[in-house]
């Protein structure tokens, strides 16, 4: 039977509809999506990461506040700043690490006394070291030492070594802000030095032990190596002057800085104990030398 012009226009327009669909499909699965109004269909792919835009920078997580700068403990065991390797300089060249050993190569001293002058004690220490030949390093206390420039000029004419020990020996130092450590160290240097114009202040002692980074840094660009010790016999607190001995004639470390006091109370044990270790130091092949400082 023939085909009629309806029949044939029906065939057309099946084959249209049928390669339109066709046509559809492949678009779908191969070519690119055609944007929503709503944008959805620029969103990534499942699973692909969030980039930050270019040249966006992250945030911190909320409430990760900025930590202030690291104090270090106070006292003896004291690390060097993390990541400088006890290797880091002032601009003056002074090294920021804690000097904690004696100058010299071999079986070598250094005896540190603290916490003076004191019109008491202080001509006595000088009197022992005098007598044993030994040159000593004094931390002096900024305040006493304007009280008696005598006595800073007497330390100095025996060829003792001058050391800062702050204004008025404030323990708590390493909670207080930066600007009030620099004010006690400088101005005690600045005390010292007026004591005994011209002898230099070289080392920075701070009280108790109590370092931070800024504290050893001040210090340092002001020409002072930051100071602490290695044996402390506790003497300061009166322990009786066995006790003092044993902790002094323990096993020592190589090159050790001993710390002794000449202020802040009666220090008779403490001019006793110099008075029998100093000669036992020497018997045993010291040789009495002041702490490492390392100048440019």
């Amino acid at each position: 039977m023939g085909i009629t012009s309806s029949s044939a226009r029906r065939v057309r327009r099946a084959g249209t509809a049928a390669t339109a669909a066709v046509l559809g499909i492949l678009a779908v699965s191969a070519g690119p999506a055609i944007a929503a109004p709503d944008g959805s269909a620029d969103k990534p792919a499942a699973g692909a990461a969030d980039k930050p835009a270019a040249g966006s920078a992250e945030k911190p997580a909320a409430g990760s506040a900025k930590k202030s700068a690291e104090k270090v403990p106070a006292g003896p065991a004291q690390k060097p700043v993390a990541g400088n390797a006890g290797t880091a300089r002032s601009a003056a060249g002074i090294p920021l690490a804690i000097s904690r050993l004696a100058q010299g190569p071999g079986r070598d001293v250094a005896i540190t006394i603290d916490d003076g002058p004191d019109p008491r004690w202080t001509p006595q220490v000088l009197d022992v070291l005098r007598k044993n030949h030994v040159k000593a390093t004094f931390c002096m206390i900024g305040t006493k030492a304007q009280k008696y420039p005598e006595l800073v000029r007497s330390v100095a004419a025996d060829g003792h070594r001058l050391c800062n020990h702050s204004v008025d020996h404030d323990v708590t130092m390493d909670h207080k802000p930066v600007a009030y450590q620099k004010q006690q160290i400088l101005e005690a240097k600045a005390m010292i030095e007026k004591a005994a114009p011209g002898v230099p202040v070289g080392y920075y002692r701070a009280p108790g032990g109590a370092f931070t980074p800024d504290s050893r840094a001040i210090a340092a660009e002001s020409g002072m190596r930051p100071l602490g010790w290695s044996v402390d016999p506790k003497d300061w607190s009166r322990p009786g002057l066995p006790a003092i001995i044993t902790a002094l004639e323990g096993k020592l470390p190589q090159q050790p800085t001993v710390l002794f006091h000449d202020g802040g109370g009666d220090r008779s044990e403490t001019v006793a104990a110099l008075k029998q270790y100093l000669p036992w130091l020497t018997a045993q092949g010291y040789h009495f030398t002041f702490p490492a400082r390392t100048t440019p």
